[in-house]
Formats: structure tokens, sequence, C-alpha cells
């Protein structure tokens, strides 16, 4: 009974055993993974994700993970070109794309990328001034990429992105440039204000030369204006001179010697009324006495004149039509007028389509 026991015991640890050693051949591998089949010390294969199963007891699996992952570059001073220290740092971005490389070819992918875009981000800074480093970022970090990405690409490890985080120079250094960017911007400020004065001074001359043009133009239309009223004027007054001449040469036409007589007394009389102290006489004052004694009887006789007829007048002069020109109606000079009235406005009209336009141009 004991026997059977004990062989029952050995049994179970048996089973067990058995059951542990083909637990320890199976290997699960998730989506994101990959893992390094090494039996004893020997590579066999690489396990793709899911279920698995090798050698038990004797196997050995690495699990290396395929998702990009970030590694920190960092923080370092380099000197540039133009010997302007700068501290710089930056990020990379990395996945393995082989496994056995990544496990076999180098003892730790990550450091060894980290310490290679050290060095490398050290000499390529090294060779650039800094203007061109604050400048060419981009430029920089496809350079480093393409360097790191030939350099990690033996160790199955592919550099998807690397990006300078910080370009920071020294304190006397950043000093420096903020005082050359504070230059610059005073100069720009000068540059800016000059460029406003001479456009203001441009205008102001533009617009001065406009305000002449007009001052000159609303001068000439106004001596035209004033020109064309005197004109109309002065014909007006001859019109009536010639009409006041032509009154007369009809009337004086049948006026004998002793109506002239009392014409010139009512002048003489006249004349005597204002308050002036000198008189001067636009006729012999003998020849006025004379007519005078004849027409109240007691000077000597002097024949008549004769007096003249239109008609006898007309063969001499012409007629008065001809002499005087016809004289306007009424219609004639509203008619004038209105044509004035127009001309002025058309002038007027002119005068603000310039203004209008000076006041639109720049």
């Amino acid at each position: 009974m004991a026997l059977t026991v004990e062989i029952l015991g050995l049994l179970i640890l048996a089973i067990i055993a058995a059951i542990v050693i083909l637990v320890n051949g199976v290997k699960i591998v998730r989506p994101y993974e990959q893992a390094v089949y090494i039996r004893l010390g020997k590579f066999m294969r690489v396990l793709n994700p899911g279920f698995n199963y090798v050698a038990p007891l004797i196997n050995e699996t690495v699990k290396l993970d395929l998702r990009t992952q970030v590694l920190d570059v960092p923080r370092q001073e380099v000197i540039t070109k133009d010997n302007s220290p700068v501290n710089v740092d930056a990020i990379i971005y990395v996945k393995v794309v082989d496994p056995k490389k990544a496990f076999f070819e180098v003892t730790d992918y990550r450091a060894a990328t980290v310490y290679l875009a050290q060095t490398t981000l050290r000499s390529i800074i090294g060779d650039m001034e800094l203007d061109e480093i604050l400048s060419n970022r981009e430029r920089i970090n496809l350079k480093l990429r393409d360097i790191l990405d030939e350099a990690t690409d033996q160790w199955g490890v592919k550099v998807d992105a690397v990006e300078i985080r910080e370009i920071d120079p020294a304190p006397k250094v950043k000093q420096a440039m903020e005082e050359q960017t504070s230059a610059e911007r005073l100069r720009r400020a000068a540059i800016l204000k000059a460029d406003g004065a001479k456009t203001a001074a441009i205008l102001n001359a533009e617009g001065e030369k406009r305000s002449r043009i007009l001052q000159a133009e609303g001068l000439r239309q106004a001596k035209i204006l004033e020109a064309e009223g005197e004109r109309l004027a002065i014909i007006l007054q001859s019109q009536g001179e010639s009409q006041k001449l032509r009154i007369l040469s009809v009337g004086a036409t049948t006026l004998d010697t002793k109506a002239l007589t009392v014409l010139s007394l009512e002048a003489v009389k006249k004349l005597g009324e204002g308050q002036s102290t000198k008189i001067v006489l636009p006729f012999e004052v003998t020849r006025l006495v004379e007519g005078i004694s004849d027409y109240v009887g007691a000077g000597k006789q002097v024949p008549e004149r004769e007096i003249s007829k239109p008609e006898e007048l007309e063969k001499f002069v012409g007629k008065a039509d001809d002499i005087l020109g016809p004289i306007p109606t009424m219609a004639e000079l509203r008619a004038d007028m209105k044509k004035l009235e127009e001309d002025m406005a058309k002038d007027k009209k002119i005068a603000e389509a310039i203004t209008a336009q000076s006041k639109g141009a720049p």
C-alpha cells in the first residue's frame, strides 16, 4: 500500500514537470513586438506576433518593441564656426526594423543612437555660423536625420525624424544679439520715418501744385466771366448810347435856331444850379447871347437855318439802322443773359470735377 502511494506521488510530480516543461516552450509575442529565438547560444529565428512554440528549457527569447520610440539627446554646449558658444538639445524618433541586427549588432541601440546624435550634432553645428544655425534649423534637422539613419541602418534601426528642441546662445552672445536686433529695429524705424517724411513732402507738394492749378483755373474762369460781363455791359451801354443818339438825331432834324437857343438857356440854368464855383461852357457865350437877342427880337436879323429833313440826312450819312445797327429786343437780351448763366454753370461743374479729382488723388 505504501509503495502504491509513492508511485502515485512520483507520477503526479512527473505530470507536473511535464506540464512545466511544455509551458516553458510556449512563447506569446504581442502585436507590436518581435522576439529573437536563441537555442543553446545559437540564433534560430525571429518569432512573429502571436503563439510560438520553441524547444523548452534550452531556449532564450528576447522581445524587441517595434513601435516608434522617442530618444532624448541631452543638452550640450557647442562652439560654432564663428566661435559663439550655444547650448543645443534634440529629440530623435526611432524604431526597430530588424530585431536580429538590433540585438546582435549593437549592445544597446538606444544609447548608441543618442551618443551618435550628440557627436553628429556637435560636428554639424561646429561647421556653421550662429546666424546660419538660427535661421536654418530645418536644414540641420534633415542633415542630422540622414546621417543618423545611414549609421543606424546596420543596427536594424530606422531614424524617422530628428528635431532640434532648443538652440540657446550664451548669455553674452544673447545680449549682443539683442543689441544688434535693437539697432536693426532703430535703423528700420529711421528708414520708415524718412520714407514717411519723403512721402508726406511729395504729397504736400502735389497738393500745393493742384491747389495752385485750381486757383489759377478759378482765377481764369473769374476773369473770363468778368470780361464776359463787362463785354455785355459795354454792349448794352453802347446800344443805349446808340439809341440815345438815334433819338437825338431824329429829334434834332426838326429843331430850328430858336429851339436850340432855348435848350442852351436850359443847359446854362442847370449849370448855375450846381455848387461848383468854376463853370466851363462847352460853347461860345457870345453866340449864345446873340441867339437870345434874336429870340427876343432885339438882335440883328440872321437868316433862319433851314430845318434838315430825315430823308436828306440819310442821303449823306446813310440809314440809321445801317450805321448804328439794330437795337436788340428784350427777348434777345434775355437769351444772352441765359447763355451767360449756362456758361457760368458749366464752368462751375468743371471746377467742381477738378476739385473732386484732386481730393481723390493719393
